[in-house]
């Protein structure tokens, strides 16, 4: 395997473990908001973070799944 692929391997690991845990691909949203939403201002990666954390946390209640 030469070093593109394993970075490539990385990504892609790092950005399923991402899904996993709740925290959505930044760059993802970067893109759908260009595409779909031009007018809006692109957050920081630290509040785009935040703001999942705030909306992942805040719901009211638990979930168990």
């Amino acid at each position: 395997m030469n070093t593109s692929n394993l970075r490539e391997l990385w990504r892609v690991c790092v950005a399923v473990a991402r899904r996993m845990i709740g925290v959505p691909d930044y760059e993802r949203y970067v893109a759908h908001l260009r595409a779909h939403h031009p007018d809006r201002t692109v957050p920081t990666y630290a509040d785009f973070f935040a703001e999942r954390q705030r909306a992942r946390y805040i719901r009211g209640g638990g979930r168990c799944c």
